[in-house]
């Protein structure tokens, strides 16, 4: 590919030379590359330009003035990264729709739920989440919820040349301020809802909230959450359609009336101008309406009929890791969920609260090496709404696992719930399960669809659901 089709525009004073390849990683240049200067979170890519081409580069593109004979300057070298990535394959989106999902919760289970309503009407998607992504019904491994500008590209090609026509996909704070996705533009943003998370990276809840605003500035329609007033400042002044969905207010675009809670799922209908019909969910809880009307709204907003969306819907069975039921043949539920910030800890609590049990039990664990305030206002949150705690380790990562709990313990000092500490995870799921007693519900929070644990010497296998299989087998 020639530099100019690259760039889509001139050169600058270099002549329009053969390009074999454009990173912004000089690990990966090869001879004939482009490589492209993109400041980072943790270095800036104008440091290795003399790297690159000691390595064979044959352009570098950069923000500022390097003194080098074969550079070439531009405004903004995120944008032109992925422009650049664009072009070299193809403009992989040209003939696909883009739809994008953000929220600090939510944002897998309704990327699923969109999938599903779209590929039951006939179309071809592409996901790309947090738990992995998809081509059609072809699994592909994700290391990213949002991967960087050239991987994603790659992944819009190959999803473009298997015949998807539209691709979904949640969209993370980190990608949008990083700046991986400049120059992408979104048919659909989709906003779920926005509470404490990441604030080791993003500093403050403004911050958190600009950062999400940015996927609304790449977007032609926006469906936000209206009962979460966060929506306002994420769209406000931006020239975009603006759909809403509530389940508390008449005032949105959209809302749930009539909603009915069961143990195995949730019923509303699904209210708008001139348009009604019942939606049924294979999971439950408040959250559960949240994620079916922003689903809903979208496929109605892309013309979609309701009754389709209804089918579809309840055609679902779920999301792996999001309030998933693990059989166990006994006369208790284990229930394993992603919950992972005060607020994911309420609504999962909350949802099966409602639901006849014995006791509720929750057990849980903090990350390491990320915002360490949530920590007290988890471990306050399943006090005052679990019956029994088990108190354990997530993925410390680097920290010590001892010192997270401790931190957590601070919110549970004066609550009445019994509790115990179990730092190691498997133990403590094996003594949730030996000690279960009828009509118990035992949430397992935190990993959800994750299979491993990550110690500080470590990534580890460490699937739940093969650990609640192995403690029901000793417990016979």
């Amino acid at each position: 590919m020639k530099l100019s089709q690259l760039l889509k525009a001139h050169c600058g004073r270099l002549a329009d030379c053969e390009i074999t390849g454009v990173t912004s990683d000089s690990r990966k240049v090869k001879p004939g590359m482009a490589f492209v200067c993109v400041n980072g979170p943790t270095a800036d890519g104008h440091d290795f330009a003399v790297q690159a081409l000691s390595k064979g580069a044959a352009v570098i593109i950069a923000e500022r003035d390097l003194h080098l004979e074969n550079q070439v300057l531009v405004d903004d070298t995120h944008k032109v990264f992925f422009e650049a990535s664009a072009a070299w394959f193809h403009d992989p989106l040209k003939n696909m729709k883009l739809i994008g999902v953000t929220g600090t919760n939510g944002k897998t289970s309704v990327t699923v739920m969109v999938k599903a309503i779209l590929e039951s009407c006939g179309h071809k998607c592409g996901m790309i989440g947090t738990i992995q992504h998809m081509i059609g019904d072809e699994v592909v491994p994700s290391e990213n919820t949002t991967p960087g500008a050239y991987e994603l590209n790659e992944l819009f090609s190959k999803m473009r040349d298997s015949g998807c026509d539209t691709v979904i996909m949640e969209v993370s704070s980190h990608a949008l301020d990083q700046r991986r996705i400049c120059g992408v533009r979104f048919d659909v943003a989709m906003f779920t809802n926005l509470t404490q998370d990441h604030l080791d990276y993003h500093k403050t809840m403004q911050n958190y909230l600009l950062a999400k605003r940015k996927l609304f500035e790449m977007a032609e329609v926006a469906v936000v959450n209206y009962d979460d007033p966060a929506y306002k400042q994420l769209t406000e002044g931006l020239p975009l359609k603006l759909v809403t969905y509530s389940a508390e207010s008449n005032n949105a675009t959209y809302s749930a009336k009539g909603i009915s809670y069961r143990a195995d799922g949730v019923d509303f209908d699904f209210v708008g101008y001139g348009i009604i019909g019942r939606i049924k969910l294979k999971t439950g809880g408040k959250f559960s309406v949240y994620n079916g009307l922003c689903a809903a709204s979208c496929a109605v907003t892309l013309g979609v009929p309701l009754k389709t969306v209804a089918e579809a819907l309840g055609a679902l069975s779920g999301v792996k890791g999001r309030a998933e039921i693990v059989p166990t043949g006994r006369d208790y539920h284990v229930i394993i969920d992603y919950a992972h910030t005060p607020d994911g800890l309420q609504n999962i609590l909350e949802t099966f609260k409602e639901v006849p049990h014995n006791r509720l039990i929750a057990l849980f664990g903090c990350g390491g090496d990320r915002d360490k305030t949530k920590r007290p206002k988890m471990g306050a949150t399943v006090a005052r709404l679990a019956d029994f705690a088990i108190v354990t380790s997530d993925n410390p990562r680097t920290e010590d696992p001892s010192a997270i709990i401790k931190e957590i313990l601070v919110g549970m000092k004066d609550t009445k719930t019994p509790y115990v500490v179990i730092e190691n995870r498997i133990e403590a799921i094996k003594y949730a399960i030996a000690h279960a007693q009828k009509g118990d519900i035992i949430v397992l929070a935190g990993k959800g669809h994750e299979t491993y644990q990550i110690l500080k010497t470590g990534k580890i296998h460490l699937d739940e659901r093969e650990v609640v299989k192995e403690a029901l087998e000793e417990t016979k």
